[in-house]
């Protein structure tokens, strides 16, 4: 018997998983039944679809919708970006991976679906993303704070908690402290493995010396957090929060540029290059160029055993021991890296983190700068370079 035309068949409501996308309560993480306890209680069950017809789809309105189409075309997104993909042989994300690379793992890690705070219990389903629900979650208001990598205890307020928890790498300067603790300077030592600070790593450049993300050489200050100008001083303060993009308008109140790459916050040059006409960007990404190069002589000069850097995959360096400039194989694998010194691994953990993050020259441009400098300076010494004739600054 067909039904009349009022009637909206059971099928057809929206489940829980479209509420989350298309309606505020589902999108704030809120629990949506699937079912209405009563078909005159419209407040039980936010229709995304009319409860009677006929009607037209481009009819409906849904008072978010820009800012879900916004999302959609975001990198947070992706569904089918390698961030969301890489376990899909698994069946299931890693829990140490699952709290930044899932919608659920983010809630479960901060105990926002009533489980225990502080760990992911899983499993994390595949297929997931940086969904509504990770930052318009009511329960972000209880986080206070947000752990570091180094052990720094952030306090943070709203949404931050989603952006910190994030985008604040894996490793701090610390671990890399720990593992070559009492080792010989300049030795590899089989022990020592690449150590990866992450990867879109904004949150720890921005917090800079106070949130101790890079390594730290002893006698050394480093810049803390980067206030950069009330009221720019968050990641909402730049980035539209649904399509990530930053709002350059903003910036042209105080700066003369035509993008963000191309602003100059210094009348110096620290590349030794002495062009201040270009943008700070251009003087972090000459000294990361200087110190990868020095890292790779170094291996070769210093460790004895050569280096290739693919940054296409891990862990990004390789083992060439007979200096074709080939990678290595071994079982039809390239060969890691294994000829680590102390003095390489840290100096390749700065340059790591500071690459890591594309944004480094506004988030936090001199402690970029500050981390670039003392890494060359250390590989300087055994390489006999004259840092001096090099001409940078610090």
């Amino acid at each position: 018997m067909p039904l009349p035309h009022n009637a909206l068949p059971r099928p057809l409501l929206v489940g829980a998983g479209v509420l989350a996308l298309l309606l505020g309560s589902g999108a704030f993480g809120q629990s949506v039944p699937e079912t209405a306890e009563t078909e005159d209680d419209a407040s039980v069950v936010p229709f995304a679809l009319p409860q009677s017809g006929p009607f037209e789809p481009a009819d409906i309105e849904i008072e978010n919708d820009q800012a879900i189409a916004d999302w959609f075309r975001s990198a947070h997104a992706n569904a089918a970006a390698e961030a969301f993909r890489h376990w899909d042989e698994e069946g299931e994300i890693e829990s140490s991976c699952a709290t930044c690379h899932s919608g659920e793992g983010f809630r479960d890690f901060h105990g926002l679906d009533g489980s225990e705070a502080g760990v992911v219990d899983g499993p994390i389903d595949v297929g997931g993303v940086v969904d509504c629900g990770t930052c318009h979650n009511a329960g972000l208001a209880q986080i206070s704070e947000v752990t570091l990598p180094s052990g720094v205890a952030h306090p943070v307020q709203g949404v931050e908690a989603s952006c910190l928890t994030c985008h604040q790498g894996r490793a701090a300067g610390g671990d890399v402290e720990e593992a070559v603790a009492d080792l010989a300077l300049d030795e590899p030592d089989p022990s020592l493995r690449f150590i990866n600070p992450h990867y879109a790593t904004a949150a720890a450049t921005w917090l800079g010396g106070y949130g101790a993300s890079g390594y730290h050489y002893e006698g050394r200050d480093y810049s803390g957090r980067f206030f950069h100008a009330r009221p720019v001083e968050s990641c909402n303060s730049c980035h539209e929060p649904h399509t990530l993009e930053v709002e350059f308008e903003p910036c042209l109140t105080c700066h003369q540029a035509d993008s963000p790459q191309d602003i100059r916050i210094s009348r110096q040059s620290y590349d030794g290059s002495g062009d201040t006409s270009v943008g700070i960007r251009s003087d972090i990404e000459a000294n990361a160029n200087r110190l990868l190069d020095m890292i790779r002589a170094y291996a070769d000069e210093v460790a004895g055993v050569p280096m290739i850097h693919d940054g296409t995959r891990y862990p990004y360096f390789f083992t060439d021991a007979n200096g074709d400039g080939a990678v290595d194989m071994a079982d039809g694998a390239p060969v890691a890296y294994g000829a680590w010194t102390p003095r390489s691994l840290r100096t390749v953990f700065n340059w790591k983190l500071v690459t890591s993050d594309p944004g480094a020259y506004a988030h936090n441009p001199a402690y970029a700068l500050e981390l670039l400098h003392d890494s060359i300076a250390d590989l300087a010494g055994p390489l006999g370079i004259d840092m001096d004739a090099l001409d940078l600054l610090r």
